[in-house]
């Protein structure tokens, strides 16, 4: 009688641990992204319908001397239902042979899941303006299937952003702030991961630690010209209208 009383307690003390476990959300921490960029396959797009004579032995150098993919770093801070996405500068200097805006990262963005508004420091060539508006409203549509991402179990939602570009997303509701690397946010819980299939990148998170953020370290940028997404657009379609194909693949990467 004593051995299964024993054996009772040990079950009812398993079961609430593993039930405690499971209960677990994370409110506050930091995120660790790695960008990766198919470069072959961005500069082959960027080059395409271009001069052959002209452009097919500089790219061949350039495979010859560079990987195929280059990775970038970021972090995301969150806590008290905001967030701060922060581009790490990247350590390896590359071959220039084109500037593919699309693999770089231009923006710092601070997000207020509380009051819908966002405020993103974005780097345009030698300019840097200062972007607030309400955080981007996206579409989402959930679908059934699930990875692990991180020691997240994550769920895929998939999108259209800026008429054209798919997104594919995968959430983890064990995150309660509902934010994402670059401006992708909306969606139930936090975005592990994104990716751009026909943009040739991606985002995805390397490490999540569950830890108190102060609240003086998720602040908005300061820095820039104060615009709102409508003037920034205007902006840019001035200063790229002139540039043909190259100037809306910059378009692209600067909105997106």
């Amino acid at each position: 009688m004593k051995n299964l009383i024993i054996t009772i307690c040990c079950l009812f003390i398993t079961t609430g641990t593993c039930l405690a476990q499971a209960a677990h959300f994370t409110t506050s921490g930091i995120i660790e992204f790695q960008k990766k960029s198919n470069m072959f396959a961005l500069i082959t797009k960027q080059i395409q319908n271009e001069d052959d004579s002209w452009w097919t032995k500089p790219f061949e150098e350039y495979k010859k001397n560079n990987p195929q993919f280059k990775y970038s770093k970021s972090t995301l801070k969150f806590g008290n239902n905001k967030s701060l996405f922060t581009p790490i500068e990247d350590e390896e200097k590359r071959s220039n042979f084109l500037n593919v805006e699309m693999a770089n990262q231009h923006s710092t963005i601070y997000s207020d899941f509380n009051t819908g508004m966002s405020t993103a420091q974005k780097e345009v060539f030698e300019q840097t303006f200062l972007l607030k508006d309400t955080t981007r409203k996206i579409n989402w549509k959930i679908t059934d299937e699930t990875r692990e991402i991180a020691g997240y179990t994550c769920r895929r939602a998939n999108a259209i952003v800026m008429d054209s570009i798919y997104v594919v997303a995968f959430y983890t509701d064990k995150i309660l702030v509902t934010g994402g690397p670059e401006s992708f946010t909306g969606l139930p819980g936090m975005i592990l991961e994104v990716a751009l299939p026909h943009e040739n990148v991606s985002w995805i998170a390397t490490k999540v630690t569950d830890t108190t953020i102060p609240e003086n370290e998720i602040v908005p940028p300061k820095k820039g010209k104060a615009v709102n997404k409508q003037t920034y657009k205007e902006t840019l379609d001035k200063a790229l209208k002139d540039w043909g194909r190259w100037g809306h693949s910059y378009l692209k990467a600067f909105m997106l």
